[in-house]
């Protein structure tokens, strides 16, 4: 979830129907949009204030979207609302209305409880420091940072962190959700759950009051404040409601996963020499997890979870240079040696000492919930990038496939095929051939090209080029392990398609396609120059509506991208791909909501992260909303008269991003984790710009479930 610029630029208000002023949609900040500058210090080290580490002169998807987009605006000029993406027509204002039924539901009968087949009235753009839900639900509060985990956690006290409590507790900053049935649960159990998340990043700034720490202290404690929880939940009194279980001595699945937890390392990497340190010489066993962002649930029941900005927790003192045998690697992947001060408590984090430490982060790990005395597992097989996270479907012929992206500015889209087969059923036997599916197969990247037609569709073919797999290099000149642990810069020699900030991309288990959330890229036409690599500034598109050539847009709402595997077949090794929504205000003339009535959505800005529920609608997370509201959560139908149809369900608090999400229990919950709530320049402990969930007098990020209130 690495943060990017944006220049602002004056966006009229949306009026709802009734004539009712909406928020006016003005983007916020001088410099990163919806982003505050704390929020780019803390999640990724001011990603974007660096050269985009991709310097390969690869084309963008958008150098096909654009082509397309500009043949569709100079072929049809239909009127707004038509359901034709059109550029320069007048368009009628943003609507936020009642939504229409999910997929499969019958119109006007909604399903007692179901959230993908309800009717709800969208909720209005807002930034209040409160969960927002549509009317009709309700939310409740899961678990906050600094709750109790494991049994004998110290009751959380802002003034009395340690190192010691903070691995006992929920950590900061929750990202990824999962929820799994407890399996073979006890009697009178069966309404229990795991729940598995991910904690990101630390913001000391908003965690620590002034004077009562010390820096090493300080460094110390946030450093157990980053990795993942898992934590028994059951059902609450309403339906679709959930709680922690407290009782803890009793809750034997939770678990604190945190930066001294070993894990193994797997797969054709495991032991190579760039992964062996001073405290591991087999490079066989890594301390902790790092930036842990979004993730997925396997079939066989463990979660993935992706590290993502791990580049930034590496330090290196003034006297020292960088090692000069990684220095293309270093920069490749953003490593300078600019860390957070955590070398002063572990010395593992000084490059000058450990230069091979950065190499045993950046995988996809893989964590079963079910079996709390199980070491979790770094998976080489899919490679080492910037994980956002990794979401799994199964080919016809049975083999797992990894969906995967690189959230980073010009970085690719990812996939991995196993090279054996899923087993079905749940016995122990098939639980462990499982859990080996990710540690052989064959890892790909994917490039995308226009269809060259002037069909006035912005769609085109790609194909996934071949990598390696566990025994092969297919790239010339590196070995498997060069191409795992070098995943970039392998990629980088096979002109794949550089994309604009990839992060969750999942296949939807209902019509079997994958959808990408490219959530911006507002340097287009400051940092990087207006062109045709971007359908949002680029002459062509310039040219088509008849505006002047700006320097002051940029991609700064993000796209979602639909991809349709060949045949259906999720190991097919071509596919087919459409842009399904171009986010933004509905008022403005490039947005796209997959050909339905732009009077008729929500604006949607910054795409996070993806769900999908039992109808197969897609619900999109949002995170840095240019538009000057909360982030959110939306529904989109995928098909049918309202595919396209973007509604906003919630919004979260003040400063806060919406992570997740999750619909389970049969479509009844939604779980949100609340992320960096008051995350706001200047905001301190002190000074806090939330207090949301309103339990104290400083903000607690949190998981939410949403459900209809009865």
């Amino acid at each position: 979830m690495t943060c990017t610029p944006a220049r602002p630029t004056a966006t009229p208000g949306a009026t709802a129907p009734g004539g009712r002023a909406l928020l006016p949609l003005t983007p916020t900040g001088t410099r990163h949009g919806g982003r505050s500058f704390m929020t780019c210090r803390y999640r990724c080290g001011n990603a974007c204030d660096h050269p985009e580490p991709n310097r390969t002169g690869h084309g963008h998807v958008q150098d096909e979207i654009t082509r397309a987009v500009a043949r569709r605006s100079l072929l049809k000029g239909a009127a707004a609302g038509s359901g034709v993406m059109v550029l320069g027509a007048p368009l009628a204002a943003a609507a936020v209305t009642p939504a229409a039924a999910g997929a499969g539901a019958a119109p006007g009968r909604p399903v007692s409880g179901d959230l993908g087949a309800a009717d709800f009235t969208a909720v209005r753009p807002n930034r209040r420091d409160a969960v927002v839900t549509a009317p009709g639900f309700d939310h409740d509060v899961v678990i906050r940072w600094g709750d109790a985990v494991v049994a004998g956690a110290p009751a959380f006290d802002p003034h009395r962190q340690s190192p010691e409590a903070a691995k006992q507790q929920f950590g900061y900053n929750c990202d990824y959700v999962g929820v799994l049935p407890l399996r073979a649960a006890r009697r009178g159990r069966e309404d229990r759950s795991l729940l598995v998340v991910n904690h990101e990043y630390t913001d000391e700034a908003l965690m620590f009051p002034a004077g009562v720490y010390s820096d090493t202290e300080v460094a110390a404690i946030a450093m157990a404040n980053h990795g993942m929880s898992v934590v028994e939940i059951r059902r609450g009194l309403r339906p679709g409601s959930w709680r922690r279980v407290t009782s803890l001595g009793k809750a034997r699945h939770n678990r604190r996963v945190h930066i001294d937890t070993p894990f193994t390392l797997d797969g054709p990497a495991a032991g190579d020499e760039r992964l062996r340190t001073t405290a591991d010489p087999s490079g066989a066993t890594v301390l902790g997890t790092l930036n842990n962002c979004a993730g997925g649930t396997t079939p066989w029941g463990t979660v993935l979870s992706g590290e993502e900005n791990f580049n930034q927790y590496f330090d290196l003192p003034e006297s020292e240079q960088l090692d000069e045998r990684y220095t293309e690697a270093y920069a490749r992947y953003g490593i300078t040696g600019s860390g957070r001060g955590w070398s002063a408590v572990d010395p593992r984090f000084d490059l000058a000492a450990e230069p091979h430490e950065p190499h045993r982060f950046g995988w996809v790990v893989e964590l079963d919930p079910h079996e709390p005395d199980e070491a979790p597992v770094k998976r080489t097989m899919l490679g080492r990038f910037k994980h956002e996270g990794a979401n799994i479907a199964v080919a016809r012929d049975g083999r797992a496939v990894a969906y995967m992206g690189d959230d980073e500015r010009g970085d690719y889209l990812y996939r991995f095929v196993s090279r054996d087969r899923v087993r079905r059923g749940s016995s122990a036997r098939a639980r462990r051939h499982n859990k080996t599916l990710l540690s052989a197969g064959t890892l790909y990247v994917a490039r995308l090209v226009g269809d060259g037609t002037e069909d006035g569709v912005h769609d085109g073919t790609g194909e996934w080029i071949a990598l390696c797999d566990d025994t092969e290099s297919f790239v010339p000149g590196m070995s498997v392990a060069d191409v795992l642990i070098w995943t970039r810069l392998a990629a980088d020699r096979v002109a794949p398609t550089r994309m604009d900030r990839p992060e969750d991309v999942q296949p939807n288990p209902v019509n079997g396609k994958v959808y990408a959330a490219l959530t911006n890229n507002s340097q287009r036409g400051s940092r990087f120059e207006a062109d045709e690599a971007n359908p949002l500034t680029s002459s062509m598109v310039r040219a088509a509506i008849g505006a002047p050539l700006t320097q002051a847009s940029g991609n700064r709402n993000g796209y979602v991208l639909e991809l349709s595997p060949a045949r259906g077949d999720h190991a097919a090794t071509t596919f087919t791909w459409d842009l399904m929504l171009v986010c933004g205000d509905p008022e403005a003339a490039e947005t796209y909501f997959g050909g339905y009535d732009k009077t008729q959505v929500s604006p949607i800005s910054c795409p996070d992260n993806v769900a999908f529920d039992d109808h197969g609608n897609l619900w999109i997370s949002t995170d840095g909303n240019a538009l000057g509201s909360n982030d959110g959560v939306f529904r989109v139908p995928v098909s049918g008269p309202e595919r396209g149809r973007v509604t906003q369900f919630l919004t979260v608090p003040r400063g806060a991003e919406a992570c997740g999400p999750l619909i389970a229990d049969d479509n009844r919950s939604l779980f949100v984790a609340v992320q960096h709530p008051g995350e706001v320049d200047g905001a301190t402990f002190e000074v806090p710009a939330s207090t949301w969930p309103h339990s104290d007098d400083f903000p607690r990020p949190s998981v939410v479930v949403a459900f209809r209130d009865r």
